[in-house]
């Protein structure tokens, strides 16, 4: 989990958002993930560099192409970061629930 910090500052712009949902679907060229954008193929390009320097996304050479496709390992890892959150979360509406239910159990009491 030592690379969070540049994951989550990769995950900060919108545009890198969109282009692993693109990414989601499937495996896509510089010149595929462009088209949505509003953007040059070189800013692409860029977001493309910050997204594969924080291990989010893993590219390949196929002639001139090269095919971007998420990084399993680095999903797992922010799954496995929220789930510890969740589960902390989940301990402290337990113990919620058990402060309310010892306070509504004397509340009935005389």
């Amino acid at each position: 989990m030592a690379n969070l910090d540049s994951t989550f500052a990769a995950l900060a712009d919108p545009t890198r958002r969109a282009i692993l949902a693109r990414l989601a679907l499937g495996e896509a060229t510089v010149m595929e993930l462009v088209e949505p954008f509003e953007l040059t193929q070189p800013a692409i390009s860029r977001h493309l560099k910050v997204l594969e320097g924080a291990g989010l996304i893993l590219r390949r050479v196929e002639g001139t192409k090269r095919p971007c496709r998420l990084a399993p390992a680095a999903v797992a890892e922010i799954d496995q970061w929220l789930a510890m959150l969740r589960e902390a979360l989940a301990k402290n509406y337990n113990r919620l629930d058990d402060v309310l239910a010892t306070m509504q159990s004397e509340k009935g009491s005389p």
